[in-house]
């Protein structure tokens, strides 16, 4: 949920920096967006309309991977309600479009997101918190249905983390480091730091990152599993791509599916989640996508999925 970063002269950078920023380009996704409860009102796409602080982009061969690039540099891509706002729109639009079938989420090379913005935070009071339900949309990326991989590079510190750990799958580039700053700042996590990153590396690692508010590097991250791979700086946004595109082409109402079991693992006791696996498994001899898939085993030929 903070961010906090030392600049060259060792001086602590806990704040956006004042700078104007330059509104980047909106693609135009169909579909209207939807209020979502607890979200302030969505602003639907339109032909020529501009976000401030993300870039949206369809990628893949087949223009079927939607990719979302947080874009606030000057402010180390710092999370505020505005970004949060903006994100929620292109991951509600890339959802709900058809011919999307999984969706990359990434900073720059240096930063993926170092926190949330301590300026627009730090006259909050409880009865603000409590009365607005401060924080309670910046979690909508948890409530996506398609599979999101972030792809982080540089610092992914506080709200940064908490918001690579909503992702199905974090892709690191080798330089990436992971930490739940807020202690430091007389805090604690606030977007789900403490539970998901438990969850991701255990209770040791966790307590100890929460506690020290120290970070991790990518290849501890990978070993200790909050990480699936590690790449060059240069490349990793490309292979997040290729693994959104291999994704995407597969049965998008399965993978829906799919991911819904898996995280029903992190929701449920063994038992349970065994009896929602089994009827998403039934489920899936309702579809097309599953007819074609075994007859196209049985004949040898690749499937050609209508999610469906």
């Amino acid at each position: 949920m903070s961010r906090q970063l030392r600049g060259p002269a060792g001086k602590a950078r806990t704040a956006a920096e004042e700078q104007p920023e330059v509104p980047a380009r909106r693609v135009l996704v169909p579909g209207l967006l939807r209020p979502r409860p607890g979200c302030a009102a969505l602003r639907p796409f339109a032909s020529g309309a501009e976000f401030k602080y993300i870039i949206t982009e369809k990628k893949g061969k087949a223009h079927n991977v939607g990719l979302i690039q947080l874009n606030r540099p000057k402010a180390l891509n710092a999370l505020c309600t505005d970004l949060v706002t903006e994100l929620n729109e292109a991951l509600q639009a890339f959802d709900d479009d058809p011919a999307v079938g999984a969706i990359v989420l990434t900073g720059g090379e240096k930063v993926f997101a170092a926190g949330a913005d301590i300026k627009e935070m730090q006259s909050l009071t409880f009865q603000d918190c409590y009365s607005t339900r401060f924080l309670s949309f910046w979690d909508y990326l948890s409530q996506v249905k398609k599979p999101v991989i972030a792809a982080v590079n540089g610092y992914a510190l506080g709200g940064g983390c908490e918001l690579a750990m909503m992702c199905d799958i974090i892709y690191a580039g080798e330089k990436a480091q992971f930490a739940q700053p807020e202690i430091l700042l007389g805090t604690i996590p606030g977007m789900g730091g403490t539970q998901r990153l438990t969850r991701a590396v255990g209770k040791s690692l966790a307590m100890e990152m929460v506690l020290t508010g120290d970070r991790i590097s990518a290849q501890d991250a990978k070993q200790a599993g909050l990480v699936s791979k590690i790449f060059p700086v240069e490349t990793l946004l490309e292979e997040a791509i290729q693994c959104a595109e291999k994704i995407a082409s597969n049965s998008k109402l399965i993978a829906v599916m799919a991911k819904e079991a898996v995280n029903a693992a992190f929701e449920m006791a063994l038992t349970e989640g065994t009896k929602l696996e089994k009827k998403l498994f039934y489920s899936t001899f309702a579809t097309e996508d599953r007819k074609e898939g075994m007859a196209a085993f049985v004949e040898k030929r690749k499937a050609s999925f209508k999610d469906q």
